[in-house]
């Protein structure tokens, strides 16, 4: 979550040393496993079958589950489904007939480089007192717990000043040296000149930044270039800082980048078919955005009503990361920033506008912007809480999230030529949302991963 008022910015220490080396320990032997013990199980061969018993199942393309069911799992895609009737078929079974499966999760906002986040002092420890290999061995541990709580795949926005470490990341679990969620990248962000931590330091310091400071059409451009030849999957931009609450209700803020900056940043990465994130968390940065033309709006505390219509006619994404807010708010307020506590309600009524509106609405939770600790899937008991059901929360975080990624035709729902990433919870968890909290099953590519909660 990106800095803005009074110097309020990025950060909740690390409860010490001790606790990170418990969790890289904790790293090499996983939390647990269902029903795999200690690792991964590995994929059956592409001629091999695979079976999951599912007690029941949401594929992502209805609005109810199914009755028991058998997936076919050959490789590592999904090869059909079917009842689960008659004797059981040749191959090896997993039994999940005391679970519900649904597609493997999706968080589109996420920070595995950064470990919380809740007052500037914080933050700058982060950059200042842990290096960027250290970072990067805990962002190995957070991918890790993304997958073993069922997210399969995640959008991770930005390193916060460490570089291009997220790139190397994903590469090692594409390669298969760590465990984690597929990942789409955004290396290191952009922000205009003086806008974004670290900050209030001695002007004769050369201090280290959260983003790569940008300036002019032609500086957005060269900046879009060099990241994604580094190996941006997509660009971030930060387009507001600075937030107050308005007599009448509306959140106001300082636009960082100009229109003109702001379109050439947009141009530059469509041009070069890759896709755009602002941070937009109020009036002006919001309806910059929408007129530059990115792809997604993070946060959206607050969108005027044209901005919604705006966003729904082109099909602007709206991640709202609900929970991060509730998160910081207290701490904020009490570090001189009140009026994040007036933007939790803020939000609320922006979500629902938004919904009302149409607007596509895809899961994102800003995970290290608070504890990498806090099961991301909290987020979806908040967005039922806003006036989503559990079905259409759900659907954010799968066939949504997949459109948003462009991932449709791989990802989001359960069906024969999908890869094969599936999760299982025990319940419906469009009875009980909060049950996507407890995930007991993970497969991720035809491979079993251990998951957070072990199955009974």
């Amino acid at each position: 979550m990106a800095s803005d008022m009074a110097g309020i910015g990025k950060g909740r220490r690390l409860a010490g040393a001790v606790r990170a080396g418990r969790w890289l320990a904790a790293a090499l032997c996983v939390v647990g496993a269902a029903p795999a013990a200690a690792g991964p199980a590995p994929a059956a061969a592409a001629g091999e079958a695979r079976w999951l018993r599912c007690g029941a199942l949401w594929d992502g393309r209805g609005a109810k589950t199914q009755g028991p069911v058998l997936i076919e799992v050959r490789g590592e895609r999904i090869a059909s489904v079917r009842p689960a009737t008659g004797a059981a078929p040749a191959g090896a079974v997993t039994d999940l007939s005391a679970l519900t499966c649904l597609p493997g999760l999706i968080d589109t906002h996420t920070h595995v480089l950064l470990q919380g986040d809740i007052t500037a002092a914080d933050y700058d420890e982060q950059l200042l007192k842990q290096s960027p290999e250290y970072r990067t061995i805990l962002a190995t541990v957070n991918a890790r717990r993304a997958l073993s709580r069922g997210f399969t795949a995640i959008r991770d926005l930005e390193t916060e000043g460490a570089g291009y470490a997220d790139v190397d990341v994903k590469r090692a679990i594409e390669e298969g040296v760590i465990p984690g969620p597929r990942m789409q990248v955004a290396s290191r962000a952009m922000d205009v000149t003086g806008a974004y931590p670290l900050q209030g330091y001695a002007p004769a310091l050369s201090m280290p930044k959260g983003v790569q400071e940008v300036d002019g059409a032609d500086g957005g451009r060269r900046a879009v270039r060099e990241q994604l030849a580094h190996g941006a999957d997509w660009i971030k931009v930060y387009s507001d800082r600075s937030y107050r609450v308005l007599a009448n209700g509306v959140l106001d803020d300082i636009p960082t980048f100009t229109p003109e900056e702001l379109r050439a940043i947009v141009d530059e990465a469509h041009r070069q078919r890759h896709k755009v994130a602002s941070h937009a968390m109020a009036l002006h940065g919001v309806h910059n955005s929408v007129e530059a033309g990115v792809d997604s709006i993070e946060h959206g505390d607050y969108i005027a009503d044209e901005d919604l219509k705006a966003m729904a006619q082109r099909g602007i994404y709206y991640v709202p990361t609900i929970y991060v807010g509730e998160y910081v708010a207290e701490g904020r307020a009490r570090a001189g920033a009140p009026q994040w506590l007036a933007m939790r309600d803020i939000h609320a009524d922006t979500f629902r506008r938004a919904l009302k509106a149409g607007v596509k609405i895809a899961f994102g939770t800003d995970i290290g912007g608070f504890d990498w600790q806090v099961n991301a899937a909290v987020e979806f008991g908040w967005m039922v809480k806003y006036g989503m059901s559990p079905e259409q929360a759900l659907r954010s975080a799968t066939v949504v999230a997949a459109e948003l990624l462009g991932q449709s035709d791989r990802l989001g729902s359960i069906e024969a030529g999908k890869l094969a990433d599936i999760v299982a919870v025990a319940g419906d968890p469009l009875a009980d949302v909060t049950r996507l909290e407890h995930v007991r099953f993970v497969m991720k590519g035809g491979v079993v991963y251990p998951a957070a909660e072990a199955a009974p």
